[in-house]
């Protein structure tokens, strides 16, 4: 309608969707360079570039490639793995509410984080990461066995409800582990916020690969999830193999969720409002959609770890608080468009 169009993108970027991809890229790399420069330690810029071109092994320089860079880094490619999973599961199944933490896939993976822990005491961060891929995998199948359970089988209604109530289940268990253990819970709970403070840069080496594995498995289903998102009827009418689709999506969503959680903890919101925001660009082709959707990712928890350390400066908030502050106003925002539409 007439009221939104004033915030309609321009027309060169409607048209050519590379060159909007390219100018989003460089506002990432803007607040990656801002992202380093930050820090409890005032360090000048021209100190930071020569972190990168005459590394001496000073403080400085130190501070600069283990600390701040290795953050920013972990903020980009979770980031990206969210928001693309959110991308996936609302394209996949139809519903616009679809997300790793609303459909309880952040929680198993949380859960089973805790789990270990609790039962087997401190153990390496391999093992947390793989604890966090299966716990992550036990939840999808879980929700969507007892969505398909429910009248007309796995529909976004069913798919909602049954995640929202494995959610809140599963988080009833963690909480429970956290009260009865006051010692798991002093070396967990602000990982459980979902934080990128004191990241081991190791272990996000360890899940690099399997997050690029996600990824460019999510993009090379790019066009199968554009006709699915039709409907399945009309996806298997064209041909499309529904069951493998399905599951290899799931196995992208599993990589990427699981390996996020691993790293940062369970971060909300990102996955479910930077798919809305990129349909305002890219209407339906998954194609886009889910390279956008990656990289406005990484630029949205970029921003939120920003605006974490900056808020309450010297100390800072865990990146989950900030993502919820953030992304709230702007999903209220997208809905309210789409109802006026």
């Amino acid at each position: 309608m007439s009221q939104l169009s004033f915030s309609r993108p321009p027309r060169y970027l409607r048209a050519s969707p590379i060159a909007g991809l390219i100018l989003v890229a460089i506002a990432l790399i803007i607040c990656l360079i801002y992202s380093v420069t930050l820090g409890a330690r005032d360090i000048s810029l021209e100190i930071i570039l020569k972190s990168f071109t005459e590394f001496d092994n000073s403080f400085d320089h130190l501070v600069i490639q283990t600390v701040r860079l290795p953050r920013s880094l972990i903020a980009i490619a979770v980031g990206a793995s969210l928001s693309v999973s959110g991308a996936l599961m609302q394209g996949l199944t139809r519903n616009p509410l679809a997300e790793t933490g609303i459909l309880g896939i952040s929680a198993g993976g949380a859960l089973a984080v805790v789990g270990t822990l609790f039962f087997f005491g401190s153990s390496s961060l391999t093992v947390y990461a793989i604890a966090a891929f299966i716990g992550a995998a036990i939840a999808a199948v879980v929700v969507y066995s007892l969505a398909s359970l429910g009248a007309g089988g796995a529909t976004p209604l069913n798919l909602t409800i049954a995640g929202a109530a494995i959610a809140a289940f599963i988080s009833s268990i963690t909480t429970a582990i956290l009260i009865v253990s006051q010692q798991t819970l002093e070396e967990i709970r602000f990982w459980l916020a979902g934080s990128l403070a004191g990241r081991d840069f190791d272990l996000f080496l360890y899940v690099l690969p399997l997050m690029v594995v996600g990824l460019i498995l999510a993009f090379l289903l790019g066009k199968q999830i554009t006709t699915m998102s039709l409907g399945e009827e009309i996806a298997t009418s064209l041909g499309q193999q529904t069951l493998w689709i399905k599951l290899l999506t799931a196995t992208s969503v599993v990589l990427l969720a699981g390996s996020s959680v691993a790293i940062a903890g369970p971060i909300g919101f990102v996955g479910l409002v930077v798919p809305h925001g990129v349909r305002f660009f890219i209407k339906t082709d998954y194609r886009w959609i889910l390279p956008y959707s990656a990289v406005f990712g990484s630029i949205l928890l970029l921003v939120s770890d920003i605006a974490a350390r900056l808020l309450l400066k010297p100390q800072e908030l865990p990146v989950g608080i900030m993502t919820a502050l953030v992304g709230a106003p702007v999903f209220v925002y997208l809905v309210k468009s789409k109802v006026k539409k």
